[in-house]
């Protein structure tokens, strides 16, 4: 069987999933699936710009509700000396509402930007926020030397989640959990009560997320979920299912792909495209969908939150907007987008697509 034989999924793989999808997406929105529990912030007054609030959703087990739309720590918190964007875009997201804010020890390079500016808004307002960051370091000290800095560039003296960066293959997972992993950080930080939950991460590989899930009861998981996951590699067929099992936060991110998955996507010529990672796969056409689309579709899976990075308070705008006014697509929708977005979904899914470490 060819490689791409093995990670197309057949009509009848998509049917199966959006039946599961769309019953577990009505477990955790319309139900009682998790219990309802205390806001993770407190709500605005009536006169305020947030009093006009998006949906919010249980985060799993956490005793936390978290918006809908989340910030991301990348694009625009990512990039260098940028400080009079970023900062800005971090405190529009929290009048309007948004109390979840993840970033990570490696977003913005080693200067670690993302936290930096993060930290300036926390100082301030900390109380509003629920605060995730990551160690990409797979041992123990090497992680909690990572969360060291985490804290005190973001200025706080405690972290809400703090997860295991960007977990790909099953020799990683083995590092993690050895004796002296990156697992006996977790433990021991929130131990010491640094931080208050547990998550994982990724977007490469379903199968060591699944082994993880298996070996720890973390608190959340946050996954790449797009309208192209079927296609290859899917986090939708096994991996959805068993953290909604699990009861845990489910956070979402890759939803628009960095722009690839848009119609409104303006490809750089191919000579000039930069890779992140080897073997990336380059985005050559327009995307297919709308942000509309595509936002809507990752919250009509069984997701907490789902998190977008930024390049202006303009586009935090919307996409606070595009939040406030959802309403969860029918499985017969969701199979169209899906289907729409076959021909772009190599670029789509490009984090797929590269040699995991």
């Amino acid at each position: 069987m060819s490689k791409d034989q093995a990670d197309k999924p057949t009509r009848s793989n998509r049917r199966t999933f959006l039946k599961a999808s769309g019953a577990m997406t009505a477990a955790v929105i319309g139900s009682s699936a998790f219990p309802k529990v205390a806001s993770a912030a407190p709500a605005p007054p009536a006169d305020s710009p947030r009093s006009d609030a998006m949906p919010t959703r249980n985060l799993g087990k956490t005793g936390c509700r978290v918006g809908i739309f989340s910030l991301g720590g990348q694009a625009s918190l990512e990039l260098p000396h940028n400080e009079e964007v970023a900062v800005p875009i971090i405190e529009k997201a929290l009048d309007l509402g948004v109390n979840y804010i993840d970033t990570s020890s490696i977003y913005g390079g080693p200067e670690r930007w993302s936290e930096q500016y993060i930290g300036k808004v926390m100082r301030r307002r900390r109380a509003e926020t629920f605060l995730a960051t990551k160690t990409i370091d797979r041992t123990r000290d090497g992680s909690m030397r990572l969360l060291e800095t985490s804290l005190k560039l973001l200025q706080t003296d405690h972290i809400d989640i703090w997860q295991l960066h960007d977990i790909g293959t099953m020799r990683e997972i083995d590092k993690i959990f050895k004796k002296g992993g990156a697992m006996d950080a977790l433990l021991q930080a929130r131990e010491q009560k640094i931080v208050r939950f547990l998550g994982i991460t990724g977007h490469y590989r379903p199968e060591p997320l699944i082994e993880a899930i298996h070996r720890y009861p973390f608190d959340t998981i946050l996954m790449a979920v797009n309208a192209a996951d079927p296609h290859h590699y899917s986090f939708s067929d096994q991996l959805l299912p068993l953290a909604v099992e699990k009861q845990m936060g489910i956070v979402g991110m890759k939803v628009p792909a960095r722009g690839r998955i848009l119609s409104t996507w303006t490809p750089p010529p191919i000579d000039k495209q930069k890779h992140m990672w080897e073997g990336m796969v380059l985005a050559p056409t327009p995307g297919t969908l709308t942000m509309r689309q595509a936002m809507y579709y990752a919250l009509s899976l069984p997701v907490s939150t789902v998190i977008i990075g930024c390049d202006s308070t303009a586009q935090l705008e919307e996409n606070v907007a595009l939040a406030r006014e959802f309403t969860p697509l029918s499985r017969q929708q969701m199979a169209t987008l899906t289907d729409k977005s076959q021909p772009v979904s190599r670029q789509s899914l490009f984090f797929r697509f590269y040699e995991h470490s």
